[in-house]
C-alpha cells in the first residue's frame, strides 16, 4: 500500500472518535489521538508505509468477527464511495500531504483538551476522517473540507475555554 498506509489508520481514529457515545467516553479521544500522532509523524518524516509496533501487529481478529464487521459495514461504503471522486488531486498528492499530515498531528494534539468541551471531540473525528478519506482516494475536496472543519472545531474549543 506504501503512502496510502496512513490513511486507513488515520479512518479508523476518525471514525472511532466520531462515533456518538464512543467518541464522547473518557479517554477514548486521547487514545486516537495517539494513533494519529504515530501516523501523522511517520508520514511528516518520510516514512514510505507506516510503522507499527510488533505488539500490535500481531493482535489477530477472528474471521467471523471481521466477515460481521464487513457485513456490516458495506452499506455506509457503498455510499461512501459515490462521494468520493479524484478532484483536486494536487491537495493530497506529495508534497501537498505534508500540510494534510501537519494538520492531522495538530489535531491530535488538541483532542486531549477536548474531551472536557462537549461534542467537540466529535468534530475533530469528521474532521481526521475528511482527511482520511482524501489520502485514501485522492480527493482534494475531502481536505478542503477536512481544513474548513478543523478551523471551525478550534475556533469552537477556543470560545469556550476563553
Amino acid at each position: 500500500m506504501g503512502r496510502r498506509s496512513f490513511a486507513p489508520f488515520l479512518l479508523i481514529a476518525g471514525l472511532i472518535t466520531l462515533a456518538p457515545l464512543v467518541g464522547d467516553i473518557p479517554g477514548v479521544p486521547t487514545l486516537m489521538a495517539l494513533l494519529v500522532v504515530l501516523s501523522s509523524i511517520q508520514l511528516l518524516v518520510g516514512r514510505k508505509h507506516i510503522w507499527l509496533p510488533a505488539w500490535l501487529l500481531e493482535r489477530r481478529v477472528s474471521r467471523q468477527r471481521f466477515a460481521k464487521a464487513t457485513r456490516w459495514m458495506e452499506r455506509p461504503a457503498r455510499w461512501v464511495d459515490r462521494l468520493l471522486k479524484r478532484r483536486l488531486v494536487w491537495l493530497t498528492r506529495p508534497p501537498a500531504h505534508l500540510p494534510v499530515a501537519l494538520t492531522c498531528l495538530l489535531i491530535a494534539l488538541a483532542m486531549p483538551p477536548m474531551e472536557v468541551v462537549p461534542f467537540t471531540a466529535n468534530g475533530a473525528g469528521l474532521a481526521l476522517t475528511l482527511f482520511a478519506l482524501a489520502l485514501l482516494a485522492n480527493d482534494g475536496l475531502m481536505a478542503l473540507l477536512g481544513y474548513a472543519l478543523t478551523g471551525g472545531t478550534l475556533a469552537l474549543v477556543i470560545v469556550n475555554l476563553i
